[in-house]
């Protein structure tokens, strides 16, 4: 029966100090949007006509279907991810089927400096991973496998929209 006051006084005091804490808003940057673009392999209509003949009368157009080369760069930026410390997005350039650059598009770590910390240390090495492996199939980093994981689905998220 002694201790009961000391459990009901610890207990207010947790609820209090509890309640009395402030967390920081996230904030989302998105960079810029990147310009819509035909996905890789479609066609695009060309339409072109060809001069009145003698007579007057005007031949109906003609329809050639050309495609745009499979080797030029493109870029795309990935989904921004919340990634439970922050929100990233990943950008990736590619030639042909090849990757040839990944960075990061947008990242706020909602000001956590273990966060940022994380991300600065990680990030590199998950930029480097991906480029070796030429896909979002990489193996990650100890320590930070929220950042991993946000930057594997960003990156995903970016090759889908490569046709990758």
């Amino acid at each position: 029966m002694k201790t009961a006051p000391a459990v009901i006084a610890g207990t207010f005091i947790g609820l209090a100090g509890l309640l009395s804490f402030n967390s920081t808003a996230v904030k989302l940057s998105f960079g810029a949007l990147p310009a819509a673009t035909a996905p890789p392999g479609s066609t695009a209509p060309a339409t072109t006509t060809t001069a009145p003949a003698a007579g007057g009368s005007t031949p109906p157009p003609t329809t050639k279907t050309t495609t745009a080369p499979p080797t030029a760069a493109r870029s795309a930026t990935g989904t921004a991810m919340n990634y439970v410390f922050g929100i990233l997005s990943v950008k990736v350039t590619v030639s042909g089927s090849t990757i040839t650059n990944i960075s990061i598009a947008s990242i706020d770590d909602g000001g956590n400096p273990r966060s940022a910390y994380i991300d600065q240390a990680s990030i590199p090495l998950l930029e480097q991973q991906a480029l070796s492996a030429q896909s979002a199939t990489i193996q990650g980093v100890s320590g930070a496998s929220y950042t991993t994981a946000g930057f594997d689905q960003s990156l995903q998220s970016a090759l889908s929209k490569l046709g990758l």
